[in-house]
């Protein structure tokens, strides 16, 4: 029975072909006496949709397309990605679509990836992870070629374009207000990559919080990172040679490099040297200082990214929209708020 076909259906059902289309697409225009008589035949033959010939007859591949850009070097190595990427595939296995992933290391991948895309039938929508300058191209070049697309990450040009991300200047803003509440002046930072959005935004945050208590902001406690341990590491070296009691950093993978550095400065924490970090990933609270730090919600992110290009999909929807995910700040050891609380030494 595995060899049926449509026609084979129809004729069992005493139907068009087309009315059997619409049944096993569960599309409308069938009264309901018709629709079990063919659900019917369906289950008595035990009869399965070929999944390429209902893509044909629908249109629809059912099959979205996550694009890693050259910016995402680190996509193997940053606990961030995992998290996202298991909301994305959580979304698209939940509501049936294939999830298909597209690695841009080089130019000549990002050039060989287009043709691909732009095949007709072969996706439903993309997924752009952004968020830096460099991938402004491709998101052009999706626009261009008129397929559904929601970006995680606020891009540099984004009027046009649907977004999921965090408002995380405001949440730096929070995590630098925080510190200043326990008394910290002389706050330094290691930035997020300054040719992205996430990192311009959690400066700016840093700045505002500086500004509206009237603290001076010093460039020499300012030090941009790349969103790596190694990277705030080396960050965190730069500082040590400056007089500070308190440091931000804008990932909590670059707050493990920080906090080692500090460690062979043979500087305390939160002692000598309050931190709070961003992210809130698991290794924030399993450090050997656990880490203060702003939760923002991967998974849900990418669940969320999900949802609305299958609704973009699904309705035609052509108004971007902008979609800005909470965030909190997660109070743990390594801010000293615990120590301020029991000792009442600030």
């Amino acid at each position: 029975m595995n060899n049926l076909t449509l026609e084979d259906i129809a004729a069992q059902a005493g139907v068009s072909r087309a009315t059997v289309s619409r049944v096993v697409n569960n599309q409308a225009n069938v009264s309901e006496k018709t629709r079990q008589r063919v659900l019917d035949v369906i289950a008595e033959t035990n009869f399965r949709p070929n999944a390429a010939a209902r893509a044909l007859a629908s249109q629809r591949s059912r099959t979205i397309g996550l694009v890693l850009p050259l910016s995402v070097s680190n996509f193997f190595t940053d606990p961030y990605y995992p998290f996202l990427t298991k909301g994305i595939a959580q979304a698209c296995n939940q509501n049936n679509y294939t999830l298909a992933f597209f690695l841009v290391s080089n130019k000549d991948d990002e050039d060989n990836m287009y043709p691909r895309i732009a095949r007709k039938g072969f996706l439903d929508g993309v997924v752009v992870q952004s968020g830096h300058h460099g991938d402004q191209r491709i998101i052009g070049n999706m626009i261009d070629m008129q397929i559904p697309m929601v970006v995680i990450g606020r891009p540099f040009r984004s009027d046009n374009i649907t977004y999921v991300d965090i408002d995380n200047a405001n949440a730096a803003y929070h995590a630098v207000s925080h510190l200043i509440r326990l008394g910290r002046k002389r706050i330094a930072t290691v930035t997020g990559p300054l040719d992205s959005t996430a990192g311009l935004d959690r400066l700016e945050g840093y700045r505002r919080a500086l500004s509206e208590r009237n603290l001076p902001y010093d460039d020499n406690l300012v030090v941009e990172g790349d969103f790596t341990e190694t990277g705030g590491y080396y960050a965190m070296q730069k500082i040590l040679s400056h007089r500070f009691d308190a440091v931000f950093t804008a990932s909590d993978v670059m707050a493990m490099g920080a906090m080692r550095a500090l460690n062979d400065a043979k500087l305390t924490i939160p002692g000598d040297v309050a931190l709070v970090s961003f992210d809130d990933l698991p290794l924030a609270s399993y450090s050997s200082i656990p880490l203060t730090t702003v939760r923002q919600p991967v998974v849900q992110s990418g669940i969320y990214t999900i949802e609305t290009l299958i609704d973009i999909i699904e309705h035609g929807i052509k108004e971007p929209r902008h979609i800005i995910m909470d965030t909190e700040l997660i109070i743990r050891d390594s801010c000293g708020a615990n120590r301020v609380k029991v000792s009442g030494e600030r």
